[in-house]
C-alpha cells in the first residue's frame, strides 16, 4: 500500500472545505432569488463568458507546463507557466470590469441583493486565484532561478520540487473546474 502524501491530503481537505463553502452559497442564493421572493433577473455580465474561456486556456498552459517539466523541457515550461500566471491576472482583472458591468446592467434595487451574492461569489472564487496565483509565481521565480539545463535537470529530479508543481496543478485544476461551475449555475439560474 501506497503511502499517501500528508501535502496533497491537506490541500484536498481544504478544497472540500472550500467546495461545501461555495455549495452553501449557491443554495442560499437560489433561495432568495426564487420569484417569489420578489428578485428581478439578473443580467451577468458578457465579459463574465470571456474570463471563464481565459480560466480554460490557463488551466491547460499550466497542464502544458507540467508536461514539460516532465519532459525536462524547461523553456516550454517556463513560458506555460509565466502564461498561465498572465491567463490567471487577466482573469482577476476580467471579474473586476464584469463587476462594474454588472452594477451597470443591473441598477434596478430590485435585483441588489442577486447583484451582491455574484460579487461575492466571485470576489471568493477571485481570493482563491490569489492563493493559486502567489504559488504561481514562487515556483515561475524559481524555473528563473535555474535557467542551465543541469541546475533544472537537478531541480526537476527532487521529490520534494515534483510536490510543488503536482499540488499547484491539482489546486489550480480545482479553481478552474469551480469557476466553471459557478458561471454556468449562475448563467443558469438566471
Amino acid at each position: 500500500m501506497q503511502r499517501k502524501e500528508p501535502f496533497k491530503f491537506m490541500l484536498q481537505l481544504a478544497m472540500f472545505g472550500s467546495g461545501l463553502l461555495f455549495l452553501g452559497l449557491l443554495v442560499f442564493y437560489t433561495i432568495l432569488s426564487r420569484p417569489e421572493a420578489g428578485f428581478g433577473k439578473l443580467i451577468l455580465p458578457e465579459i463574465f463568458w470571456a474570463s471563464t474561456l481565459l480560466m480554460l486556456i490557463s488551466s491547460l498552459t499550466l497542464y502544458l507546463a507540467e508536461w514539460s517539466f516532465d519532459k525536462h523541457n524547461f523553456k516550454s515550461y517556463r513560458f506555460y507557466m509565466g502564461s498561465t500566471l498572465a491567463l490567471g491576472i487577466c482573469f482577476i482583472v476580467m471579474q473586476l470590469l464584469g463587476w462594474k458591468e454588472l452594477f451597470e446592467l443591473n441598477a434596478n434595487s430590485a435585483i441588489r441583493t442577486s447583484r451582491g451574492f455574484i460579487v461575492m461569489i466571485s470576489g471568493l472564487h477571485i481570493l482563491h486565484i490569489v492563493v493559486g496565483l502567489i504559488f504561481l509565481v514562487k515556483i515561475f521565480i524559481e524555473s528563473l532561478k535555474r535557467l542551465s539545463y543541469v541546475e533544472s535537470f537537478v531541480y526537476s529530479v527532487n521529490p520534494p520540487n515534483q510536490l510543488k508543481v503536482n499540488l499547484i496543478v491539482f489546486y489550480w485544476h480545482f479553481v478552474d473546474i469551480l469557476w466553471v461551475i459557478l458561471f454556468l449555475y449562475l448563467w443558469w439560474q438566471n
